[in-house]
């Protein structure tokens, strides 16, 4: 039996809005002619397309696969329309990024290189905190979320970490504060601007200062690498970061590498979810940034 390109429609138009009674309204049609509908694909196809969370429809990872499919077949419609009517573009396949807010802007920036030249694809880049972005990939909204620590997966949250580079973590602050001595006397006195509390690297910061027997000054505790990367340019303070977030201002002279701190490191990982069915162009990326060599 072929597909029925209807009910492929309606499932779309579902998919789509995420409540049945609203897209019944909208096409026009009875909720229950609707679900029928669907249910008729589902068995066509042998699989289960939606899940249900309270009033609202999720759809499952076949649906995720299926309405990948039905957006192409559908929006090359459309686009087969505006090309007679107002002139239109070529489908272009899509990957959807996600990068904790936290995270340097340059790592982002080459990690996502192999792709900025192409104008065969779209390419969506969506940051906000790491619950959130995992919440979207499980969703399948998202295919790959950018972090800044791993995280080990279970029957219930099947995520996969890859590590992409291993950042080495230096004294940054401007060339004015020249000379100074190596570490740890060169920090002693010194307001420092590190990461907060949580961060891997303040805690294997602090580790080191343990060992050195350094109690540093802290002048502020900051999460964000680009609020840090000003504060770093517009203070007499040093800060504890990796050289990649400032790699702009250390290659400009506006800002200065001070010196390694010895066995701490910036890992990030791309974090990806188990699926039946993954994306070719994920795959070719994640190969191409296998153990980034980050400048």
């Amino acid at each position: 039996m072929k597909l029925n390109y209807h009910h492929l429609y309606y499932f779309w138009q579902v998919a789509r809005s995420g409540h049945l009674t609203q897209t019944a309204e909208a096409l026009h049609v009875s909720q229950s002619s609707l679900s029928h509908q669907i249910r008729q694909l589902e068995e066509r196809l042998g699989q289960r397309l939606f899940l249900r969370e309270g009033r609202k429809l999720r759809l499952s990872e076949s649906g995720r696969l299926a309405f990948d499919y039905a957006d192409t077949i559908f929006r090359q419609g459309e686009e087969l329309s505006a090309l007679f009517t107002e002139g239109g573009h070529a489908h272009r396949e899509s990957i959807r990024v996600g990068a904790v807010a936290t995270l340097s802007r340059n790592f982002q920036e080459e990690f996502l290189r192999p792709l900025l030249d192409r104008d065969d694809m779209a390419l969506s880049l969506q940051s906000g905190g790491l619950d959130d972005l995992l919440r979207r990939l499980s969703a399948h909204r998202l295919d790959v979320v950018l972090a800044n620590h791993a995280l080990h997966g279970d029957d219930q949250h099947p995520w996969r970490s890859q590590r992409l580079a291993r950042q080495p973590v230096s004294i940054i602050g401007v060339p004015g504060l020249a000379p100074l001595p190596a570490f740890p006397e060169g920090l002693r006195g010194r307001g420092l601007i590190v990461p907060g509390p949580d961060s891997s690297v303040r805690q294997a910061f602090e580790q080191l200062c343990d060992y050195h027997h350094l109690t540093p000054t802290i002048i502020a505790e900051v999460d964000d690498m680009a609020m840090m990367r000003l504060l770093a340019r517009d203070t007499l303070h040093l800060a504890v970061m990796p050289p990649v977030v400032v790699r702009d201002e250390l290659r400009a002279g506006t800002l200065m590498d001070f010196g390694v701190l010895p066995g701490v490191f910036e890992e990030f990982y791309a974090i990806t979810i188990r699926r039946r069915f993954e994306s070719p162009l994920l795959k070719q990326l994640l190969a191409h940034s296998r153990e980034m060599q980050l400048p």
